[in-house]
């Protein structure tokens, strides 16, 4: 059992600061705040920080105020001791693009150019490239020469994993490469970056320069995401490790039955904290009422001044005003099939939401299938009433490519010389062809909602649209060989563009950071031609349960931001409250 007496406050840490500091963790659990923070007490020590962000979705342009590119951009207020930049996949991929095709351009024929493009156009492809670039960040020293600290704020736990997992998968893919062949294409010199790649691992197995940081709540999701995570890095080597419990809430009334609630529900996650999880140096951040946006809010953090919450009102409106979830459960359960996806930034609670929904169809008597592409899921506990029409997957990215491998192989392969099938061989072990296992098995998933209801619980925002960016890339492919490959893939994107078949739940809690991403979410399905069905705000606070006053503080505040979703961005919503499992 670990106790809160044994963290330290956040001071200490940024007094042990390595050069490099990779902030990681499950969605929502507040990496960007703790890394912006400590990114502004490091450049207000006077030293030079630049502070970096791999996420696909990153909002660090909202937290620090400050419209930032692919390029370092000096962040306003901080003196220009402090610069930071996105990894934009897009842009990076173009980039990547660019350096490959241009120079054949006008060189080779056209013909050969678009077809070098197209192998470039895919998901794969943008991964690769957005890799690259953190790579170079690690492995080419040139490339953050001046800064005293380089702070990497990372995607949810997942796609962070596979991130700093690569180093050495593509060091041992190239180094097995015996034909020079890759997925990237015949030109594509993917072995010019090995030493790169290699310095980079390098880097972030040294104790002197890196530091882990594992971001939690004191809730069990996130501390047993932070343990994988922990165990798997420090598998790859990355041994220097540390946990910060973020946002920890302390009731300020003895009697009060909500705030009661939450102190309890994190003692109870801290008494099951796994045991190695709990032996790393442990640092403490408190609960805040509102957001840190802003370099004055993220300055507060280290400074540890409180908010100010005194003044906030006891409502009796409370939030039964507003529609609930299972209004919109009983609209969804009209139909007797099609896929239901629940979407948003990772910590907004998602998998909880998929998890009620599906339970709730199966409860009126609707055939149901619970299922998650979340590389970090969590649906397989829950606890299914044998006697309701209710059953529970997920899509475990190895399993999918050991099976789609041996399909490969027993399909494409057939036949092939020995030298040929060694080739096939070799392009099966890239890292790539995970990527393209669990898209085929996500379209079969999104197939099964032809006969029952499919809940689909989806990883975070930025590893969702890359998934969505691949269903483009896919069904352009799908196009030109629609004969050589399944149905389920022929018809993905059609499927998840028919409202009938496709209801897209955008799901948000009622905060500054996580609605305007949503909203940014409703913009890019748009884009790609799916129109959201409905918005989810999960776990208000209801003002009229409690006392406590930094609970009724944050009532106020999200009253704010759940008229602004209902004002401003979904056609239709529904509310859930917070509750001691939510």
């Amino acid at each position: 059992m670990l106790q809160l007496t044994q963290a330290k406050p956040l001071p200490v840490f940024f007094e042990q600061a390595t050069r490099f500091l990779f902030f990681t963790g499950k969605g929502g659990v507040g990496k960007t705040s703790l890394a912006c923070s400590t990114a502004v007490a490091l450049a207000d020590s006077g030293k030079s920080v630049l502070l970096v962000s791999t996420d696909p979705a990153s909002n660090l342009d909202e937290v620090l105020d400050t419209q930032l590119s692919s390029r370092p951009t000096s962040v306003k207020g901080t003196g220009e001791k402090l610069k930071a930049l996105n990894i934009d996949p897009e842009t990076a991929a173009r980039d990547y693009r660019e350096r490959i095709v241009g120079p054949i351009r006008g060189v080779l024929p056209e013909a050969t150019v678009q077809n070098i493009e197209e192998q470039l156009s895919g998901a794969c492809t943008t991964e690769i490239a957005s890799f690259n670039e953190f790579s170079s960040l690690l492995g080419k020293p040139e490339s953050v020469a001046g800064y005293d600290h380089v702070i990497l704020d990372t995607a949810p736990t997942g796609h962070t994993l596979r991130l700093l997992a690569l180093p050495a998968a593509w060091s041992n893919f190239i180094a097995d490469n015996k034909t020079g062949s890759t997925c990237l294409g015949p030109l594509s010199g993917l072995s010019d970056q090995r030493d790169t790649y290699e310095q980079a691992l390098s880097v972030l197995q040294d104790s002197a320069q890196t530091t882990l940081v594992l971001v939690a709540r004191a809730d069990t999701p996130s501390l047993n995401e932070a343990e994988r995570a922990r165990a798997d890095l420090f598998d790859l080597g990355i041994q220097n490790q540390a946990l910060v419990l973020n946002a920890v809430f302390r009731a300020a009334d003895s009697f009060d039955p909500l705030s009661q609630a939450f102190e309890a529900k994190a003692q109870a996650a801290l008494q099951s904290i796994p045991v190695a999880l709990s032996a790393l140096p442990l640092f403490e951040s408190p609960f805040r009422v509102s957001g840190l946006t802003g370099i004055d809010r993220l300055r507060s953090l280290y400074s540890e001044s409180d908010d100010d919450f005194s003044s906030a009102p006891k409502t009796t409106t409370a939030l039964a005003k507003h529609p609930p979830l299972t209004e919109l459960v009983d609209e969804l359960a009209r139909s007797e099939r099609g896929v239901i996806m629940t979407m948003g930034k990772g910590g907004v609670g998602k998998t909880t939401l998929a998890k009620r929904i599906a339970l709730e169809l199966a409860q009126r008597g609707k055939r149901t299938l619970l299922t998650t592409t979340d590389p970090a899921n969590h649906v397989s506990d829950l606890a299914a009433d044998a006697d309701l029409p209710l059953t529970v997957s997920s899509i475990d990215p190895k399993e999918v490519t050991r099976k789609h491998v041996e399909n490969v192989l027993a399909t494409t392969g057939q036949g092939l010389d020995a030298s040929a099938r060694a080739l096939l061989e070799e392009e099966l072990r890239s890292p790539c062809t995970e990527e393209i296992a669990v898209f085929t098995a996500f379209a079969h998933e999104v197939a099964k909602g032809e006969e029952q209801f499919v809940v689909l619980d989806t990883a975070p925002t930025g590893h969702t649209l890359l998934l969505l960016d691949a269903t483009e890339a896919y069904h352009r492919e799908v196009l030109k060989n629609a004969a050589a490959l399944p149905e389920a893939v022929q018809r993905l994107l059609p499927r998840l563009r028919d409202p009938n078949y496709t209801k897209t739940l955008i799901v948000t809690l009622p905060e500054a950071t996580p609605v305007h991403e949503a909203a940014h979410l409703q913009e890019d399905l748009r884009r790609a031609g799916i129109e959201p069905h409905a918005w989810i705000l999960n776990q208000c606070i209801d003002s009229s349960d409690t006392d406590d006053p930094r609970l009724l503080a944050k009532a106020t505040h999200e009253k704010n931001y759940i008229q602004e979703v209902a004002q401003n961005f979904a056609s239709r919503y529904a509310l859930s409250p917070w509750t001691a499992n939510s």
